[in-house]
């Protein structure tokens, strides 16, 4: 999947983070410690700001960052024929950040981002501005050998475009090598604030209380 296939099929900027934070409220109540999570959500990454991100444990990962511009995401696909490791040169693949606007230089500029040398970690990157009616991209150079390098867009963001409860249940028995109960995904893909019964059925050792932090770390929705 071309990030141009990609973008043409993400929902609107709101539903992303809504997933986002779906996301993430269901790992941190599959593993409670946030070292060992796949998905996370920080509803206080910044004034005003949310980050949501990946990391699959093995050198791949995303972060998209809301605003009140609009939306920024990049990915990192380490075997990637646009990283610098695949290349051997130092900084993003030519092309890969042209025409990203002003509004998210802060974002392109992020240490946490960025390599040991201050270059954007990234190998496939779009956004979406407040007043876009479509996700965008930028256009890398070609791959030298006509190849159709797709900077890992599609494992990156799989599950994330996805959007089904059934897709999350698959990965996470894969994943976390523990049965999970379907119904509970809906209740968190819905955005229904958590209860201890949807806490339960998915980690019977866990208690809705010991989950207050990440649920207001993440921004989920919460009763009253």
């Amino acid at each position: 999947m071309h990030v141009a296939e990609l973008i043409s099929s993400l929902p609107e900027t709101p539903v992303v983070l809504e997933r986002c934070r779906a996301l993430a409220v269901l790992d941190a109540i599959l593993s409670p410690v946030w070292e060992d999570r796949y998905y996370s959500c920080d509803s206080r990454w910044a004034p005003r700001e949310t980050m949501a991100s990946m990391r699959d444990g093995c050198g791949n990962e995303y972060s998209i960052v809301f605003t009140a511009a609009g939306a920024f995401a990049r990915g990192f696909d380490h075997e990637s024929a646009l990283s610098p490791a695949g290349r051997g040169a130092a900084g993003p693949w030519p092309g890969l950040l042209g025409g990203v606007p002003e509004a998210f230089r802060a974002q392109v500029e992020e240490p946490a981002f960025s390599d040991g040398e201050g270059w954007l970690e990234a190998t496939v990157c779009f956004w979406r501005e407040a007043a876009d009616t479509a996700w965008r991209a930028s256009e890398p150079a070609p791959v030298p050998g006509g190849g159709d390098e797709d900077g890992g867009a599609a494992g990156l963001f799989e599950l994330l475009l996805d959007g089904r409860p059934e897709a999350y249940r698959s990965f996470a028995e894969e994943y976390y090598e523990v049965g999970v109960d379907l119904e509970a995904v809906r209740h968190v893909y819905a955005q229904r604030p958590l209860t201890r019964e949807v806490v339960r059925a998915l980690n019977p050792e866990l208690d809705l209380t010991e989950l207050a932090e990440d649920i207001a770390e993440i921004g989920y929705p919460t009763a009253g």
